[in-house]
């Protein structure tokens, strides 16, 4: 081979971002390329002419995978269960052994090639979480219909009752008391409707930027006593998206609120965008569109691991006096759009809610 398609090849294996790790045929490793350093958290030097089972004896499903490949003859490949074990944090990976033949057909080893799954993982967590909420959306509008009806008569009763009785009464108390509460109790249950109704949103153009700095000029204001500092940081070159401005009010000025809340005093709010070009969305009849990426990040302490699958379901809250259907609203005005919200703590302290917008041109 060419020289300079040698330095080619070299130069592709050392940039690309999946790992690659090259066997020879007793399983001596040959190549290891930055990628795999990465994944893996060990060096060049520590896997260069070790056995594969010295340096990875603890991964079984890999160390089966190159045994089959191996001895096969043939393609291996893992999209699900290869979860690298490294000292912080397991990774999730999908994993293909090849078998390396020379020309004549003689085996001569394999290659072992690795991809991060850590953003499909994500994505397919909010693909859940939408879908989860739109089954709970349908069955929570039938019920919310069926309480409608005789909160109605209970109201019109309570007013009849008022209406009847003389002023300055000291009963007079108890049916205001009747309408303000079934009053509240409807109001809970046009949000819960809204959960299920289909949206006629408007789509217009948006200007992300100018939204998010009205917000974060208000919330400053509202949390001035906290003295929380709010930090916005804009991908100028994101230009307006498609999309429901009213709404798409709503969805930020809740996850900025949220954010605000669960700070302490003198903590920090920080509002990202940018453009996401590794990841599209493909819609029927349509082209492949890249992703906005708007993240609101806190440093409070952070969502307890058992809440993250419950913090979208309607009415659960851990606030006071909350309604628990703010999240499950965000989730629905997110999936109005085509887009996908999702959630994770930060390392040290924190969380991180992350909308991702599909970025259509005009």
């Amino acid at each position: 081979m060419p020289e300079s398609k040698q330095q080619l090849y070299a130069l592709i294996v050392e940039n690309v971002g999946e790992a690659v790790i090259a066997l020879d045929p007793q399983e001596k490793i040959s190549l290891f390329n930055p990628a795999a350093q990465n994944m893996t958290g060990l060096s060049e030097k520590q896997c260069l002419g070790r056995v594969f089972s010295e340096c990875f004896g603890h991964q079984k499903i890999l160390c089966s995978l190159v045994d089959k490949a191996l001895s096969a003859g043939r393609s291996i490949s893992d999209h699900e269960t290869v979860e690298l074990q490294r000292p912080k944090k397991s990774l999730p990976v999908s994993a293909t052994v090849s078998p390396l033949f020379k020309p004549d057909g003689e085996q001569q080893g394999a290659v072992l090639i690795m991809r991060d799954l850590t953003q499909i993982r994500t994505l397919e967590d909010a693909i859940r979480r939408a879908d989860r909420l739109s089954m709970v959306g349908t069955m929570a509008a039938g019920l919310a219909h069926e309480i409608k009806n005789p909160l109605g008569g209970i109201k019109g009763a309570a007013q009849l009752l008022q209406m009847e009785l003389e002023a300055g009464s000291p009963l007079s108390e108890y049916p205001e008391v009747m309408i303000r509460e079934t009053e509240r109790v409807n109001n809970i249950i046009e949000e819960l409707l809204d959960l299920s109704r289909p949206r006629i949103a408007t789509n217009n153009e948006v200007n992300l930027g100018r939204i998010l700095n009205e917000i974060v000029l208000l919330q400053r204001q509202a949390f001035i006593e906290k003295q929380i500092r709010f930090s916005i940081h804009l991908d100028p070159s994101i230009p307006p998206i498609r999309g429901d401005q009213s709404l798409l009010t709503q969805l930020f000025l809740n996850l900025i609120k949220n954010a605000g809340e669960a700070v302490d005093v003198g903590g920090e709010v920080r509002i990202i965008t940018r453009i996401d070009s590794d990841y599209h969305l493909s819609s029927p009849g349509e082209r492949a569109v890249p992703l906005v990426k708007i993240a609101i990040e806190d440093n409070g302490p952070g969502i307890p691991a058992d809440q993250f699958e419950r913090i979208f379901t309607p009415f659960y809250t851990t606030k006071t006096g909350g309604t628990g259907l703010g999240l499950a609203t965000c989730q629905k005005i997110v999936s109005d759009h085509n887009g996908l919200l999702g959630v994770k703590n930060l390392k040290g302290c924190g969380s991180s809610f992350v909308i991702s917008l599909p970025l259509h041109r005009h």
